[in-house]
């Protein structure tokens, strides 16, 4: 396999570096790594982004997470290995993920069940979180950037 062209954020100057900076933020607000990891691993296989997969999985086993954790995620509303804090952000994430899904793209339910295990911070480093790796997976899909070529 072979990409269609190079990233888009690393052809146009300027962009990278913003948008790197921007994920370090939204990863420095307290949350585990782990959990992060998560999200990203989760909105990535909603999206389809073959190379954003390939690079959670391989985070959260550098991590440590074990291999249940890390094959679930994709199940994770079935699987008993998630705590409730980490189903609450899974489900923000997936909301936040699916927006066109719903009339009410952030159910209240979704938001309070996160609002009970997560602080005003800590709710923005997930949604930042989300929307960051939105931001990847839209931009190395089209090119179909090539799995485990980071």
């Amino acid at each position: 396999m072979e990409a269609r062209m190079k990233n888009p954020a690393s052809i146009i100057p300027g962009v990278i570096q913003p948008v790197q900076e921007l994920m370090k933020a939204a990863q420095s607000q307290g949350l585990p790594q782990e959990l992060m990891e998560m999200i990203h691993l989760r909105v990535s296989q909603i999206n389809g982004c073959s190379f954003c997969v390939d690079a959670g999985l391989k985070n959260l086993r550098k991590l440590g997470a074990s291999d249940d954790r890390v094959g679930l995620v994709v199940a994770w509303r079935e699987a008993p290995y998630y705590t409730d804090a980490e189903r609450a952000a899974l489900a923000l994430a997936e909301a936040a993920t699916r927006l066109a899904d719903n009339t009410d793209a952030v159910p209240d339910d979704v938001w309070d069940a996160a609002a009970d295990h997560f602080d005003e911070r800590q709710l923005a480093s997930i949604l930042l979180m989300t929307a960051v790796t939105n931001l990847f997976n839209r931009l190395n899909a089209p090119i179909r950037q090539v799995a485990g070529s980071w």
